[in-house]
């Protein structure tokens, strides 16, 4: 995925972010559960949701394991109250 990590090598630091703080592999399998199992529009505001998260302080491997969990379950969210 080299064009992903050269996008990543010029505007990570524009952001204040260094590429190497972007955990790349959870994010794009956060998408792909949530676009396959939810809806597509909702993968990129998913991964908006994550970051805010991480943001707090919340850990991404441990927010990417909630939200593909429940994507993953999602059609059988009549069970989940």
């Amino acid at each position: 995925m080299k064009e992903l990590d050269d996008w990543l090598a010029v505007i990570g630091p524009e952001l204040g972010v260094r590429p190497d703080e972007v955990p790349t592999a959870e994010l794009l399998d956060v998408a792909r559960d949530v676009a396959h199992n939810v809806l597509r529009p909702g993968a990129p505001v998913t991964a908006y949701l994550m970051g805010l998260a991480v943001g707090r302080g919340a850990d991404p491997a441990e927010v990417a394991r909630k939200i593909s969990s429940r994507a993953l379950t999602w059609g059988d969210r009549k069970d989940q109250s």
